[in-house]
């Protein structure tokens, strides 16, 4: 007997389809005035049509195998971030940010109340937790406008007047980190640099450079320049030394900041897609409207430490005597010990450091390079401050940080663990209005933040979120007064690692200075025998002349491409 293939079930929602389609032709054939058929038949048509399609389609097995209802899954999928985010994800998951955080930005930039009732929600008994030590005797501070003076430190007697910053800044301790226009929009700069205007902080360009947007309004700016040298190039994209100074010496700008890596993409270089290179861009970044906008991976005014401090005293004098200083993430740490014994040989001192953290970024990256490139912050940043404490150059050079900065307590903590600074990207993000929807690099941001559609940006009022960045600066820096008053303090720079404690476990906590390095003063100027093993290990390695490690061999140091572990 012939075998009888049953229906799938899986068929069945687009045979209800036709089955509908069929009822509702029925229908108005019988009755042509019932505009309920009507619409019954442009609906079950589409469905219908759907269902074809699905069964016809080589891209997506799910909706082979079940027509028209497998587009649920596709829909949920969609909205699956949205529907965790309001009514799944608790205050104090991080993802990257919890909501608890992102809660705390948004009162603090509204001026709302942000005191919380009926005691923390953390659990205080697990392993990580941490808090600041009060004293018995709080201090009483006048205001919250703590700052610190970048630049103008003592040279030694032999440097050359002409590269000697002169024109030092007294900056805020909390800052917008870089950010650039084409990342984010018009709008979000007009109102970033409006609300850092009246807040009187410094705004970070980013390496897009200076933009129209960053004028209107005056506010302090730190102009990055990046590898691809924005603002400041020649038509093969090379260093314009005449084009620098022109910019650099606008009273506007008050630091030169040499971006050699950043924490979302350490090592990874960039492309601005040609459609997306719209005349305002090109305007900022002086390259060609309508072709691909590229950063490469590496400087081409460099190539070795030696150089690197070289271009750091050039840039310097171009801009008039202006803080000149660099950003990076930390990866080979032969690489930062050779810029510090550059440093040593040259007598040439950049006026300040950034430290990224490889937790860090607000634009889009490639999943590898913002899960596992780079150093975190904490780990950078200790570094970066013993390796200067440990050849006596601290007192010359001013260190900022950057990385999931959003509280007083992270920048407390980043204070102790050795920064001057610290800047924020993604907390000013979120004080324009970002809901972490994390649509940056789509063009599609629902609150105008970081697009270029003129329309999705009108969203973002410029005036009203100018006072929310102001707020949110004012209302962090406040918080953080009230945190050095109870510890006893004066300014937040008295802060250090003995003023941390962290918990170990259920029943034993240290404090900060007995878990992270600390280095004495001039320790790696002599034998490294007593020295933390990333200073024995690597610091033999690193060469002034070279990012290369080297090695000692019959005919002395001689550079070798092999990466050496610790």
């Amino acid at each position: 007997m012939p075998t009888i293939i049953p229906f799938p079930t899986r068929y069945s929602a687009f045979a209800l389809c036709v089955v509908g389609l069929i009822a509702c032709l029925a229908t108005v054939f019988v009755s042509p005035h019932l505009w309920l058929a009507w619409i019954g038949v442009v609906v079950f048509a589409v469905l219908s049509g759907t269902g074809v399609h699905d069964l016809r389609q080589t891209r997506h097995a799910i909706l082979r195998n079940y027509p028209v209802i497998g587009h649920i899954r596709f829909l949920l999928e969609y909205i699956r971030p949205e529907m965790r985010q309001y009514f799944i994800e608790s205050d104090s998951e991080a993802a990257p940010f919890s909501r608890a955080q992102r809660s705390l930005v948004y009162q603090r930039a509204k001026g709302d109340p942000d005191n919380r009732p009926f005691g923390t929600q953390l659990n205080v008994t697990i392993a990580g937790y941490e808090w600041i030590n009060h004293s018995m005797q709080p201090t009483k501070l006048e205001d919250h406008d703590f700052r610190i003076v970048i630049g103008g430190t003592p040279q030694p007697a032999d440097a050359n007047p002409a590269q000697v910053c002169t024109q030092p800044y007294s900056a805020s301790v909390f800052n917008i980190s870089a950010m650039s226009f084409g990342a984010l929009s018009a709008n979000a700069i007009l109102a970033l640099n409006q609300g850092a205007k009246m807040g009187g902080f410094a705004h970070d360009t980013g390496e897009g450079s200076i933009s129209q947007h960053h004028r209107v309004h005056g506010g302090d700016l730190i102009w990055e320049i990046g590898s691809g040298y924005f603002g400041c190039r020649n038509d093969d994209g090379t260093f314009n030394a005449e084009r620098f100074s022109t910019n650099a010496r606008d009273p506007q700008v008050k630091m030169i900041e040499i971006k050699l890596s950043q924490g979302a993409k350490p090592g990874h270089g960039g492309v601005l897609p040609a459609p997306k290179v719209t005349p305002e861009i090109a305007a900022a970044r002086g390259v060609p409207v309508g072709v691909d906008c590229i950063s490469p991976s590496s400087h081409s005014a460099f190539s070795n430490p030696t150089e690197m401090m070289h271009f750091v005293a050039k840039l310097r004098e171009l801009s008039g005597g202006k803080p000149t200083g660099f950003k990076f993430c930390l990866g080979h740490p032969w690489e930062w010990f050779g810029i510090v014994k550059a440093m040593q040989a040259t007598g040439i001192t950049p006026d300040f450091i950034v430290v990224d953290g490889a937790e860090g970024g607000t634009g889009a990256a490639p999943v590898e390079f913002s899960d596992h490139v780079g150093a975190p912050l904490q780990e950078g940043l200790l570094l970066v401050h013993n390796t200067l404490i440990g050849v006596n150059l601290r007192h010359r050079i001013k260190i900022g940080c950057a990385a999931k900065v959003i509280t007083a307590f992270d920048v407390a903590r980043m204070m102790a663990l050795g920064a001057d600074w610290c800047n924020a990207a993604r907390g000013f993000m979120m004080a324009l209005g970002c809901i972490q929807a994390q649509s940056c690099h789509t063009g599609h941001c629902p609150t105008g933040v970081t697009t270029q559609d003129p329309l999705r940006q009108q969203a973002l009022v410029v005036p009203t979120k100018a006072d929310r960045v102001r707020n949110f600066h004012r209302s962090t820096l406040h918080a953080l007064q009230e945190l050095v008053q109870a510890a006893g303090l004066d300014h937040p720079q008295q802060i250090t690692a003995h003023h941390i404690v962290r918990r170990i476990s259920d029943t034993e906590v240290r404090l900060l200075s007995n878990l992270v390095m600390q280095v004495q003063p001039g320790a790696l100027l002599g034998a490294l025998d007593e020295q933390h093993n990333v200073f024995r290990t690597y610091w033999p390695l690193a060469s002034a002349e070279s990012f290369q490690p080297v090695t000692q061999g019959p005919q002395g140091l001689r550079v070798t491409g092999l990466a050496m572990a610790a």
